[in-house]
């Protein structure tokens, strides 16, 4: 049996999908489609289940991506039943999409989900009427408590099984009454008498529909999509019935919150109160700062603390290995490979893990508490003047997570336009990837205020990025309104266990890429780094690496850069920003980067070159800057579909990375 999740966002949808899968998910896109789409699997009672979490949407007409491919799921008979979580704090919004999921003619379970949101409101509903007016189960449970989910899962089965017409009680009082036992809802007398006439030519002149009634109210509605495939005779439908619709359904709802909801008008008085600040124009900004800042002192404070004894465990391993090849005369290329190349490079990386974590286990809560969406409408304002809209700043956001996910999520803005700007700026918000650059190199040489300095990261990068969308903003002479239409949901106690599979598949995919891209890159690099023309050589002047790196040089030079190991680790970054760190350490064979000694190894060396303080900032900007590594470029490719596109880009983020890292040079030599 498939059973499909659907809710409007930020209804708990996502997180009661979790209660029933955990961590066992498979994310993948709508075929032929860019719609994201998260499947899982459950046991119960000795039968395997397979569910589908649907985009987030608030209704199910054509006019959003989301909406068109998860109604198109709904009526292709994938699905067998439906879970409609409900917020039930908000019924009016949601049951709209209800009504629409009961007219397509699937079955349907209603998951009315934060009660506790209505409890503390002091509001109550009543269990009994609702499902009866309504004519589907509605079960209350609780995503984040994992309480009533076994009778949810046991409704939808037992559901899916046996859903027959329902005898429902209450109908608009204006249709024929013959109506009310086989609809829960029904409209006036003109529009139902035109749904008959309509459904009996669809029959005629297309026998496979198996829900005539739903598809005759689209054509009144003048569904686009729907219209494309399907028609009557144009005497029928004289206009465009939607907004009737609309409004009866409405109406409709307005009737059922009358008389299942009680205390409907008890005020929201904590999310309100906390709104006054984080949402004022004045406060919001400056709290959204202090808010990152503190969470990068965490990454600092705690993940340094952690990091100390990840790099016991790597410089340990590397000294057993170490010790276990030259007792085994192993081959001198293969233990520089093994030691100077792998264990350098990738242990290297791992010993940041802790860093990540941190950071990821904080933007995890404030995702899930609500405070996200407040940032993008804080936003809006700043946004407007760069000619985007706070909306795509949630694309920007997730940048600081990954620019991947980041680039795919520009798919939520409206005009291609506004979805190639945003790719264009997310490559300068500063990834997880970039972490390890500015934790190493700000740890090396700002010792006193390593935070602070990581921190300058993340504000320029958005700087670099709303300026830059500004100035294509100014050059524009087709500019459009970009409005802001965002739901700021209640505030809730982050769900730990949402938490946990969130910042647990970032962790497996940070250990994933260091045991493949990383991996890899580490061993080319070395290759890069101990071969030259006349083969293999100790002398890593004499290298390929070196040679490419002099080659660049010149052009590096003036941005501060201007060491052969500098342009050879920035190209290693390609694969993964990761990998300028594992480079340094293959560069100047040091095993274990990130210890206190290896760190101080490492600075020395890098003085010896006369790599100092002010070339070290001018390296974290470039890396912060140019063009992002080659699956956030091939995600750039697909969300724009054209390589000279994706070519403009990565010119245009060379020019910005080479530019500021140019001034901020030349300016800090007259310091």
């Amino acid at each position: 049996m498939t059973i499909g999740f659907i809710g409007n966002p930020n209804c708990g949808k996502t997180t009661l999908f979790n209660a029933y899968t955990g961590a066992h998910l498979k994310v993948a896109n709508w075929p032929g489609v860019t719609v994201e789409k998260k499947e899982g699997a459950m046991k119960y009672h000795n039968e395997t289940y397979k569910l589908v979490d649907l985009p987030g949407t608030y209704s199910l007409t054509s006019y959003t991506m989301e909406e068109i491919v998860t109604r198109n799921y709904i009526l292709s008979g994938e699905v067998d039943v439906l879970i409609n979580v409900v917020d039930a704090s908000s019924l009016e919004r949601n049951l709209y999409l209800t009504l629409q999921l009961i007219e397509l003619g699937k079955p349907v379970v209603v998951a009315l989900n934060m009660m506790d949101i209505v409890e503390k409101r002091g509001m109550e509903i009543d269990l009994h009427r609702l499902p009866e007016m309504l004519g589907i189960p509605v079960i209350p449970v609780s995503a984040i408590k994992r309480t009533g989910i076994d009778i949810l899962i046991h409704a939808a089965s037992h559901h899916a099984k046996t859903s027959q017409s329902h005898h429902f009680e209450m109908a608009h009082v204006s249709a024929d009454i013959s109506k009310h036992r086989e609809f829960p809802f029904v409209y006036s007398r003109e529009i139902e008498n035109k749904i008959a006439v309509i459904s009996k030519e669809l029959g005629q002149k297309y026998p496979d529909i198996k829900n005539y009634r739903w598809y005759a109210i689209k054509l009144l509605e003048k569904d686009e999509e729907l219209t494309k495939y399907h028609s009557v005779s144009e005497e029928l439908i004289n206009r465009s019935y939607e907004t009737d619709i609309i409004n009866q359904k409405y109406e409709f709802i307005e009737t059922v919150i009358e008389e299942i909801l009680v205390n409907k008008e008890k005020s929201k008085a904590f999310t309100d109160k906390i709104d006054t600040a984080l949402t004022n124009k004045f406060t919001g900004l400056p709290i959204f700062l202090l808010i990152m800042g503190f969470i990068f002192f965490l990454t600092f404070l705690i993940g340094g603390w952690l990091k100390g004894y990840f790099e016991i465990i790597i410089e340990n391993f590397s000294g057993f290995i170490d010790s276990g090849l030259t007792a085994l005369k192993i081959n001198e290329m293969v233990h520089s490979l093994i030691i100077d190349g792998i264990i350098a490079g990738v242990g290297g990386i791992l010993t940041f893990l802790p860093n990540i974590f941190i950071l990821f286990l904080a933007l995890a809560f404030l995702e899930d508490s609500g405070y996200m969406s407040r940032v993008a409408y804080v936003m809006d304002g700043i946004m407007g003047k760069a000619g985007l809209s706070g909306k795509a700043f949630i694309p920007m956001l997730l940048g600081f997570g990954c620019s991947v996910p980041a680039v795919m999520a520009a798919r939520s803005l409206e005009s291609m336009k506004d979805r190639l700007r945003v790719m264009l700026v997310i490559p300068f918000m500063s990834c997880s990837a970039k972490l390890p650059i500015y934790v190493l190199f700000a740890g090396m040489f700002f010792p006193d205020n390593p935070a602070l300095v990581a921190f300058s990261m993340y504000i320029i990068g958005l700087a670099a990025g709303l300026l830059s969308a500004l100035i294509i903003h100014r050059f524009d002479k087709t500019k459009e309104e970009n409005m802001l239409l965002i739901e700021l949901p209640e505030y809730k106690s982050p769900s730990a266990r949402t938490i946990f599979i969130y910042v647990w598949d970032k962790i497996k995919d940070y250990l994933s890429r260091a045991g493949t891209v990383i991996f890899a890159a580490s061993v080319i690099v070395w290759i890069v780094m101990n071969f030259g023309f006349s083969g293999y050589t100790k002398d890593i002047s004499e290298s390929f690496g070196a040679v490419l790196g002099k080659y660049l040089m010149p052009v590096l030079a003036p941005a501060g850069l201007g060491f052969w190991q500098a342009g050879v680790a920035l190209i290693a970054g390609f694969a993964a920003k990761e990998i300028v760190v594992a480079s340094f350490a293959i560069l100047f064979g040091i095993a274990g980067v990130m210890s206190e000694s290896g760190m101080n190894l490492l600075a020395a060396e890098l003085g010896n070159i006369g790599f100092g303080p002010l070339n070290a900032y001018c390296l974290m900007l470039f890396a912060l800057l140019y063009p992002p590594c080659v699956a956030a470029l091939g995600a750039i490719k697909r969300e724009s579909g054209s390589w000279k596109r994706l070519g403009l880009i990565m010119v245009f983020q060379i020019g910005v990375a080479w530019t500021v890292s140019f001034a901020v040079y030349q300016i800090g030599r007259l310091f």
